[in-house]
């Protein structure tokens, strides 16, 4: 699915193609999550937590989203007597987040 916008410039017709962003990587956090995930394959939650600066209930309900969306797993386990949740990017994730910096990318570089 493309936009496209069309626009006049001295005369002459300007074409500037912009590809769909995913709504759900439009989230700072979600986006932030992401790409230390891209970078890591999977993390822990406290590591997502302080890389990120953000609240353990904020950060809770995104990764929840990220997981409802196929792009994540989550993984809760114990080590020793303390709970240990593991953030995992899935193939969907990859895939999805590649697509989001395509898209990123013909705003930042339109072609004509």
């Amino acid at each position: 699915m493309w936009c496209r916008v069309s626009c006049c410039a001295s005369g002459s017709k300007l074409k500037a193609v912009f590809k769909p962003l995913d709504p759900l990587l439009t989230s700072e956090l979600r986006l932030a999550v992401m790409s230390l995930l891209i970078a890591a394959e999977q993390a822990e939650f406290v590591y997502l937590k302080e890389r990120t600066g953000a609240t353990s209930g904020n950060l809770s309900v995104q990764v929840q989203k990220l997981k409802s969306a196929g792009y994540i797993s989550v993984k809760k386990s114990f080590k020793g007597n303390y709970p240990q949740t593991t953030c995992k990017v899935t193939t969907a994730g990859v895939d999805a987040f590649e697509k989001h910096v395509e898209a990123l990318e013909s705003y930042i570089k339109p072609r004509s």
